[in-house]
């Protein structure tokens, strides 16, 4: 009978050695965990092999230790493969440990027993008339069983916590693997507890890692595949029709009941109920498909509708099916995308992209058709935003949308081209500018209680060359709006050979700049600024342009440009550069005069400016103080915190801070409040612009002698530019005013003609 046995386990070893090479050998991603499991049933069922045909004492306790460790290794094989077979991982790093833990101090104890028998010990019997050495257990054999017994029924819990919570077409999966488990661990239970005289317990095992084998690589659960695919047909949103070799439709789901009306089990009535719902349907003997648009009580709905036929292994045709889908959500999902891609979303017009896009398009598919291209502009609509609010904001936006709408309808297209600009395109003829004129005249948009007149500007390009860049036309159109100004009475503007002569100017310049200053060509007037007893104590550096070829260029005939394109940043670094240049050699000389620059808006966006200043009064041993730095009333009203937080850093760093033009803009009490500046220059064409009228001249005189008298109690020092004549100079003085800057003492002039009309004053 031993031989028997021992014959049954070197059998089952082989097999499942050959197994273990199959598996590992496998395209399927568990083969490998297979493969592992089954090397890990061939450490305990070969120490039960020992044990059987062993009749000696020595060899039989080897047996023990073989069988018993290799039971840890297999409980680690049989965690490995449940976790992958049954897709789950472990609640956490701890229960992973622990269980691993648990395993390691069993091989641990096992290899003390030796020296303690605290595990177990063989005794002699004799079966058949030869001796046998079966186990007699102890403390640390109990601790095994536990430990193996304990994993071995997790794991079976969750093989039936598996099935349970699968959907039954899944379950099959993992039925087969729970009942072949159930049937080893049963067998070698009884084995064990039984005290049979001939140990043959990891037969089921054995037979159990066969299952194991052929269920998870090779078995093909039809029932479960046919339930399945069954299930999924039958859940499937869509509507499905499934025909014989005859074209008679033996089966529909559902939904192809509801599409098509079908009653029971009428499936016949399939093919009629179609062709009265989509109308004719494509030829039966070839696969197709095809879209149809359906209009409901909701509105247009959306089908796709496909066949296909099922072939044989002979390439014989077996059947076919209809799938019909309805993708009304997933077109009106695009048709949203698509509109939301292209539109502005407050207005419902063209963005500036798609905008381009179709002017282009219509521009190229109607050559004949003069066309006009208009940029339209709301000015100060800041104000409005800030006044009234966003959502009166808002709807300001949408007025003007609809009334581009109304008022430049049929072939005309309209956009949104950012912010309060707008963009578009008319054919000329149905351009009429008096009805234009007449309705931005009263441009009134109102919300309940509030309203509010629009000044709206327009600027008109007409599409003279059609290859020219769209971006290109509006841009030229905008350029038109900068003719306007501030006439009120005007919006309509239109770009002219004036316009295009001034964006070649600018482009040539522009190209020219850096090399200008590289060369020189670009370099500092000095206009003096004087004080009360008329003696220079400074001057402001001014720029002009020594062109080669056109002469003489003052700052009106480039500035403008270089502010736009922000080539001014560059021009302002020469200029400071220049001016610390020039203070370096006056201090060297004994001259103590200070110069006084100009920083644009515009420098903030491409440059640290405090931290430029610093360097150039650094690099030139200038005193901060010697080099004034001039802001305008633009720059600081725009952001007051910001513009606050810079002039600090620049006093902090010595620098003088003057005000450029106060009075000729916006300025206001809260912001001299606020801002830290030094000098306060006042502009003479506030009292110019008075013309003749004695009472209007007396009014602006008294407010400029307030505002000297403030600044003095402010304790901010005065300096009036635009000085023409002797009679302005001394009222001013009278006035209290502290400096003196204009043509009345001296134009601006070239550095070495400053220096030698006023020699080392200061």
């Amino acid at each position: 009978m031993r031989v028997f046995f021992g014959i049954v386990f070197l059998v089952l070893i082989l097999i499942l050695t050959v197994a273990a090479i199959f598996a590992r050998h496998s395209s399927k991603s568990i083969g490998k965990t297979v493969c592992v499991l089954i090397c890990t049933f061939l450490f305990p069922i070969t120490g039960n092999l020992i044990l059987v045909v062993s009749d000696n004492k020595i060899l039989s306790e080897t047996g023990c230790y073989i069988y018993y460790i290799g039971m840890d290794i297999l409980m680690y094989g049989l965690i490995r493969f449940t976790f992958e077979y049954c897709d789950i991982t472990w609640p956490s790093k701890l229960a992973k440990y622990f269980t691993y833990a648990l395993l390691v101090i069993d091989v641990v104890q096992f290899g003390f027993n030796p020296f303690f028998r605290q595990a177990f010990e063989t005794e002699k019997i004799m079966v058949a008339g030869a001796p046998y050495y079966r186990l007699v257990p102890y403390m640390g054999q109990t601790y095994h069983r536990v430990v193996c017994y304990g994993i071995i029924i997790s794991l079976v819990a969750l093989y039936l916590m598996k099935i349970l919570r699968t959907p039954k077409i899944y379950a099959e999966k993992y039925i087969v693997i729970f009942v072949s488990f159930i049937i080893g661990i049963l067998w070698q239970t009884i084995m064990i507890f039984s005290r049979t005289p001939i140990d043959r317990s990891m037969i089921g095992f054995g037979i159990f890692c066969i299952l194991v084998f052929y269920f998870s690589l090779f078995y093909k659960p039809r029932r479960l595949l046919d339930r399945m695919l069954s299930g999924i047909v039958s859940e499937m949103p869509d509507a499905m029709f499934f025909y014989d070799g005859s074209y008679r439709c033996i089966w529909a789901n559902e939904p192809g009941k509801q599409l098509t009306g079908i009653q029971g089990n009428h499936f016949e009535m399939a093919s009629k109920g179609l062709i009265e719902k989509f109308g004719a349907v494509e030829d039966r003997d070839v696969d197709w498909n095809m879209n149809k648009a359906l209009v409901s009580e909701d509105g247009v709905r959306y089908y796709s509708i496909e066949k296909r036929t099922v072939y044989d292994a002979k390439n014989r045709v077996s059947g076919s099916f209809i799938s019909v889908r309805d993708n009304t959500e997933e077109q009106r999902n695009i048709r949203a995308e698509i509109y939301n891609a292209t539109h502005d979303i407050l207005t419902g017009l063209y963005n500036r992209e798609y905008l381009y896009e179709r002017v282009r398009k219509q521009i190229e598919e109607n050559p004949n058709v003069r066309y006009r291209v208009a940029f339209l502009d709301v000015k100060g609509f800041k104000i409005v935003n800030d006044v009234f609010g966003n959502q009166f904001g808002d709807l300001a936006i949408k007025t003007i949308a609809k009334w581009l709408r109304t008022t430049f309808s049929g072939k005309c297209l309209h956009g949104r081209l950012g912010g309060d600009t707008f963009g578009f395109m008319v054919p000329a003829n149905y351009f009429d500018k008096k009805k234009v004129e007449n309705d931005l005249d009263n441009f009134v948009v109102k919300d309940k209680d509030k309203s509010y007149k629009l000044m709206i500007h327009i600027g008109v390009y007409e599409v003279i060359d059609p290859s020219v860049d769209v971006s290109v036309m509006f841009d030229r159109a905008r350029m038109a709006i900068t003719t306007i100004k501030e006439d009120v009475r005007k919006h309509l503007a239109y770009y002219d050979d004036n316009m295009r002569s001034m964006v070649l100017w600018e482009q040539q310049i522009t190209q020219q700049a850096l090399g200008a200053i590289e060369e020189k060509q670009i370099i500092p007037y000095l206009q003096p600024i004087v004080d009360r007893n008329g003696k220079v104590v400074g001057a402001e550096a001014l720029v002009r342009w020594l062109h080669p070829e056109h002469g003489f260029l003052s700052p009106g005939k480039f500035v403008p440009a270089f502010e736009k394109n922000g080539l001014i940043a560059e021009v302002d670094k020469y200029m400071w550069r220049s001016a610390c240049e020039i203070l370096s050699r006056w201090r060297r000389s004994g001259r103590d005069t200070f110069i006084s620059v100009n920083i644009s808006p515009k420098d903030f966006y491409f440059m640290d400016v405090p931290a430029t200043l610093k360097k150039y009064v650094k690099d030139y041993g200038v005193n901060p103080a010697r080099l004034r730095v001039e802001v305008t009333e633009t720059l600081l009203i725009n952001d007051i915190e910001k513009s606050k937080r810079t002039l600090n850093v620049l006093k902090d760093a010595g620098f003088v801070v003057e005000m450029d033009d106060f009075g000729s803009g916006y300025s206001s009490l809260n912001m001299l409040k606020e801002i830290p500046v030094d000098v306060l220059k006042i502009d003479m064409m506030f009292l110019r612009e008075t013309g003749n009228n004695e009472e209007t001249h007396a009014k602006a005189l008294t407010i400029v002698e307030n505002i000297i008298h403030m600044s003095k109690d402010l304790k901010i020092e005065s300096l009036t530019e635009g000085v023409e004549t002797e009679e302005q100079y001394r009222t001013l003085s009278k006035m209290g005013c502290q400096l003196f800057q204009g043509y009345h003492f001296a134009k601006p002039i070239p550095v070495d003609e400053f220096e030698q009309k006023y020699p080392k004053e200061g």
